[in-house]
């Protein structure tokens, strides 16, 4: 399974177990282990690079149950489908993990222009409402 640009990880370190969905299904619900349940060890894997694993292990931490990702699918009614489903998941979740943080924002101030007509569209707000009271003076 490809990981965008980043890293490759070989399907013999990927684990998968079935079970069945739980919900409605008619007869057939019974009988088929639509529901995956696939399982990666982030922390012992040797496809992650060394300078990605610890960006990925912060960015999964709060997923990881000692360094293993579990991700669950059971929206499909076929096994392949839900096999599928939860392997796009798993990508999806390692690249957002081992993205690069965001740069940091640079400070700006207001220009003295901007500034300027701030202040006038106030005094212009100030001077409508003035001219509502009732008094007319000047």
């Amino acid at each position: 399974m490809v990981i965008g640009s980043r890293f490759t990880i070989p399907g013999a370190e990927l684990s998968e177990r079935f079970s069945r969905s739980s919900g409605p299904g008619g007869q057939g619900v019974n009988t088929t282990d639509s529901r995956v349940e696939l399982s990666f060890d982030v922390a012992a894997s040797p496809s992650i690079p060394e300078h990605l694993r610890d960006r990925v292990l912060t960015g999964l931490g709060s997923r990881l149950v000692d360094g293993v990702l579990t991700i669950a699918a059971s929206e499909h009614r076929s096994q392949l489908q839900n096999r599928e489903a939860a392997r796009g998941r798993l990508a999806n979740l390692l690249l957002d993990a081992s993205a690069p943080p965001p740069a940091k924002r640079r400070p700006t101030k207001p220009s003295r222009g901007s500034k300027e007509r701030r202040l006038a569209s106030k005094k212009r707000r100030s001077d409508v409402k003035r001219g509502r009271s009732g008094r007319f003076e000047d």
